[in-house]
Parts: C-alpha cells; sequence; structure tokens
C-alpha cells in the first residue's frame, strides 16, 4: 500500500489521516471544502483536538501527508463522511447517506481492481453493500470484485490520538482480500488494540450496538433525574450510591445526549426495526425530551421570568471539545428562547459572537451579568471556577457542583 487517500477531513477523517501518515503511509487528505484544505496547506488543522496539532506538524514535516481538494487514483480510499439523519414527512428519522454515496461515486471514478475502500463513516446495516454497488457503477468493475471494508471508528474527542492506536479495530469485509488489506493497515497503525475481522454488516451494527447501549444506558441516568427530582432526592448522590455496587454502571444524568455519534445511531437501527427497537426508541425520546424538562426547572425557578437574565454555561455536547453537533445545551437555549427567557451562553471552545443564533460571551461576563446559572457541562474552565459559579443561583445539569 504506497498511498492512502482520506476523504472527509473533519472530527474522523483528519485524525484518521494523520495516524496513518504517522504509521508511515503516504497520506493525501481530500475534502471538497476549500476553506479547510486551504487551512491545514497553511499549516492550521480546523479542529480542537488535544495533542492534534502537534501530531499534524509531525506528520506534514516528514514528507507523508499532503492535501488536495481534488481526487487522484490511490491504493486505498477512506471514507469519513457525515452520516446525520433527517426526519422525512411522517416525522420518522432518517439517515441521510448522500455524502457517501456522492463520496463513493468520486472514488469509483478513478477506483482500480486492486485498490481498496475502507468506509470509516457510521452507518445503518448494508451501506456497505451500497458503496460497493456505487463504485461498481462508477468503475466499472464488477461489484463482486470491489475490495470494500467497514472500519467504523471507535474513538472519543479529547482522546483520539491516543484511541486511534490503542483500542480494538473492527473491519467488516466483503472479500477475503478486501479483510487481509483493511487488517495490515490497521495492525500497522496499532500499538495496543487488536484487529478483529468479520463481514460487513455485522461491522456496520456493531458501531450502531455500542453507541446505542450507551444512549439507553445515559437515558436510565436522566429517567432517574425527574423521578429524583420529583422525590426530592439528589441524584448524583443516588448514583454514586448505586455504583458501588459491584456490578452496577450507571453513567452520568445530563440535559441530554449529543453528538454525532450516541444521538444519531440508535435512529439507523430503529430507522430498520421500528416494532423490534422499543428500548431504542424510548430511550431516544427520553433523551431528547431532557433539554424541555432542564427549561422548565429553569423558569420555575427565576424570580421574574420576563427580566432575569439566564446563563447557559456550554454549548458543546461533552466537555473539553468544541463539537456542537446536535447538542442538547443548544436545544435547550432554542427553548427558553421560545418560552420568553432572556438568556447568553459561555461556550469557550467556540468563537464569541453568534454561535447558532445563541450570544456567546467569556465566562467572566456571562457570571457578571447573569442573574441565573445553568451548568450544562463540566468544562475545566468552569470545573476551576466553581465559587464563582455557586455565587450565583444555578441549575446544575451534570453534578459539576456536587
Amino acid at each position: 500500500m504506497k498511498k492512502i487517500t482520506v476523504m472527509g477531513l473533519g472530527y474522523i477523517g483528519l485524525p484518521t489521516a494523520i495516524t496513518l501518515a504517522g504509521a508511515g503511509y503516504e497520506v493525501c487528505g481530500f475534502d471538497v471544502t476549500e476553506r479547510v484544505v486551504e487551512s491545514l496547506k497553511g499549516g492550521k488543522i480546523h479542529i480542537v483536538e488535544p495533542g492534534l496539532q502537534e501530531a499534524f506538524d509531525q506528520a506534514v514535516a516528514g514528507g507523508h501527508l499532503h492535501f488536495s481538494s481534488e481526487l487522484s487514483p490511490s491504493d486505498v480510499f477512506y471514507i469519513a463522511v457525515p452520516t446525520p439523519f433527517f426526519e422525512d414527512a411522517s416525522g420518522a428519522h432518517k439517515a441521510d447517506l448522500r455524502f457517501v454515496e456522492s463520496a463513493g461515486r468520486m472514488a469509483g471514478k478513478v477506483l482500480r481492481p486492486d485498490d481498496l475502500v475502507i468506509l470509516e463513516s457510521t452507518v445503518p446495516p448494508r451501506t456497505t453493500e451500497m458503496l460497493a454497488r456505487v463504485l461498481g457503477e462508477e468503475s466499472g468493475i464488477p461489484q463482486g470484485e470491489i475490495h470494500v471494508a467497514h472500519c467504523p471508528e471507535r474513538v472519543i474527542p479529547g482522546n483520539m490520538m491516543y484511541e486511534l492506536k490503542n483500542n480494538d479495530r473492527i473491519v467488516g469485509a466483503r472479500t477475503p482480500e478486501a479483510a487481509q488489506m483493511a487488517k495490515e493497515i490497521y495492525e500497522h497503525v496499532l500499538d495496543k488494540g487488536v484487529v478483529r475481522v468479520t463481514d460487513d454488516i455485522t461491522a456496520e451494527m456493531c458501531k450502531l450496538t455500542e453507541n446505542t447501549f450507551r444512549d439507553v444506558n445515559i437515558a436510565y441516568a436522566n429517567e432517574l433525574s425527574v423521578i429524583c427530582d420529583k422525590m426530592g432526592i439528589d441524584v448524583f448522590e443516588l448514583i454514586k450510591l448505586a455504583n458501588c455496587h459491584p456490578r452496577v454502571n450507571i453513567l452520568t444524568p445530563g440535559v441530554g445526549v449529543g453528538g454525532h455519534c450516541i444521538a444519531v445511531d440508535p435512529w439507523f437501527i430503529y430507522e430498520q426495526f421500528p416494532e423490534e427497537a422499543k428500548v431504542i426508541h424510548a430511550s431516544r425520546l427520553r433523551n431528547e425530551n431532557k433539554p424541555r424538562f432542564v427549561a422548565e426547572k429553569v423558569l420555575s425557578s427565576l424570580r421574574d421570568p420576563k427580566k432575569d437574565l439566564v446563563a447557559v454555561l456550554g454549548l458543546s455536547y461533552k466537555p473539553d471539545v468544541d463539537d456542537l453537533r446536535e447538542s442538547p445545551s443548544i436545544e435547550l437555549c432554542n427553548i427558553l428562547r421560545d418560552k420568553g427567557v432572556n438568556f447568553i451562553a459561555c461556550e469557550p471552545f467556540a468563537p464569541y459572537g453568534e454561535v447558532h443564533g445563541i450570544q456567546n460571551v467569556p465566562f467572566e461576563e456571562a457570571l457578571s451579568r447573569a442573574d441565573y446559572v445553568v451548568v450544562t457541562l463540566g468544562h475545566s474552565l468552569f470545573q476551576e471556577n466553581r465559587d464563582k459559579i455557586a455565587a450565583k443561583p444555578f441549575f446544575d445539569c451534570v453534578g459539576m457542583m456536587e
């Protein structure tokens, strides 16, 4: 494998490209967004991730990593594009696979018989089969002879550079040749992780299962928080005590569930199996409704809902990252706006000014102006200033003020 092209340079594609280049592969990072490509050519990454800029600088200095907005032939194509969902006319959640199909058609135009295509994007079952069909249509290579593998990413923002090299990887392949080719690449990259080979449909379902498990667990924690509120119980103390049991591990409740994985992937299962996925569906609804519960708690706590200014601390979907995708904190702000509540936000990992239609201000300004504070995330900045936050009336969604 002399050359690898990574298609899509977002939160997964860019760290993947850097890691592959660091392992010695010749890597081209491809993206259709000129702004992203130009920023990377200029030496500046466009996402926040600990250690990523340093690893980027080393890979570029080593001569193994470059970027382009034009797709060229390659030995391996990694597809790491978004797979969001949309609501159809009936309100059902459906996977939006346009980006995967588009990337497949672009790769198909330059694909050669012995090339390998790896789909890293999280997708519903049988998407890899669709990708093979698209590649065949564009390349003219018989679909059964195209080497396609689904190798879902298994990393968490904030620790990507470690987990890309140390987590076990799943290789779900459509041909024995694709399985072996993909396995060799990941074994060359990994330090501690093990490569586990299966078929493509099982690999697709594995990633969905992992994230759905977490969604169900968080839904249970969020449901407990609602019940405990009615009982006058501290849910965070309750969970801490329950987790003393050796076989109990309840996650922490919050304002909801966000990010491009846990808040999205369960819908990919429910879309295809609505009659069977009852627990999955109920968990999704519980987590999606949590911001409304928080909004009602805030509204009932204000002295004057028409005049008090609320400061929402945190807009990203998890602590100490800049990822705003599917953020429940943003949904909370939208609900507060609909209820006529005056509010500002502090998200230190986003530009100050307007973010998704929300006024984002520095931490000190947010506290000085606020009559009431809602802690939606445990950013390090907020944890270091608990005493200042505690000087204001507040509602703590995540147990940070415990």
